[in-house]
């Protein structure tokens, strides 16, 4: 196809990781796809219903490993846009939270090409709702915060001392993606405002097979993470939310599969 008949792009959500947690509406996006740019933490099971001629190309970004630059991957999707591919941007959880997807939004917006979003179930959601346990809760939390733990670059990072006293004085689950590097700073800063004995969930990998957890108190945090061993990536879940979680299996440590 010509430039002068341009394609078009879709945003979609692959969800946290089980390709079962896929929207149908997601599902029908990639299998129309021509083209896919594909994130790093994208399972093979969710591209099982890429159609057998369309274009992959993994455009992968992740914390502490070599990321293709974002400049890069708007290029690409303009470029088979414009050459009239069904271009789909595929992300890890859902394309507007920490995925960068408003960036990508805005490029394709100036060079005059409106993307369709489709959401997927962000890993914040996934992880903890893995071990049974909500966000919020009428008794426990009012609210949930999302926040990253992995401030841009020469950025000024998250006051995570302030962030604790809004949690504490409005009642707030605190979900943070990306914060296993920074967790000493995480930990320091909310203990600040937060008791020791806050419940803390750790969940690596969720929704996959090899997720494990750990639960514990946000002043054991830094030295379960070690007991564990659990890595990137991972969510972090801080809040009273917790605690049936922490009860229900006595406060022991957690790294079976879900």
């Amino acid at each position: 196809m010509s430039s002068s008949s341009p394609g078009h792009v879709t945003l979609v959500g692959a969800g946290p990781g089980d390709p079962e947690l896929l929207t149908l509406k997601a599902v029908r996006a990639i299998q129309a796809a021509s083209v896919i740019l594909v994130d790093d933490l994208v399972g093979d099971g969710v591209l099982a219903h890429a159609r057998p001629d369309a274009r992959i190309t993994y455009v992968g970004k992740r914390g502490g490993c070599q990321s293709t630059p974002q400049a890069t991957i708007e290029q690409l999707m303009l470029q088979a846009a414009l050459a009239g591919e069904n271009v789909v941007r595929l992300k890890g959880g859902d394309p507007f939270i920490f995925g960068r997807g408003g960036e990508e939004v805005d490029s394709l917006r100036r060079a005059g090409i409106e993307p369709v979003i489709v959401n997927g179930i962000t890993a914040g959601l996934a992880a903890l709702s893995s071990l049974g346990a909500p966000l919020t809760h009428r008794d426990h939390a009012q609210g949930v915060v999302f926040v990253t733990g992995h401030p841009q670059k020469d950025g000024p990072g998250v006051d995570w001392a302030r962030l604790a006293e809004s949690a504490r004085e409005l009642r707030l689950t605190l979900v943070i993606y990306m914060g296993i590097s920074s967790a000493a700073r995480i930990q320091a800063g909310l203990l600040t405002a937060l008791p020791a004995d806050t419940p803390v969930a750790v969940i690596e990998r969720a929704s996959l097979p090899a997720q494990r957890q750990c639960v514990t108190r946000l002043g054991d945090l830094l030295v379960d993470l070690r007991q564990c061993g659990l890595g990137s990536p991972a969510v972090v879940v801080v809040g009273d939310v917790v605690r049936g979680v922490a009860a229900a299996h006595q406060h022991q440590h957690l790294l079976s599969t879900a």
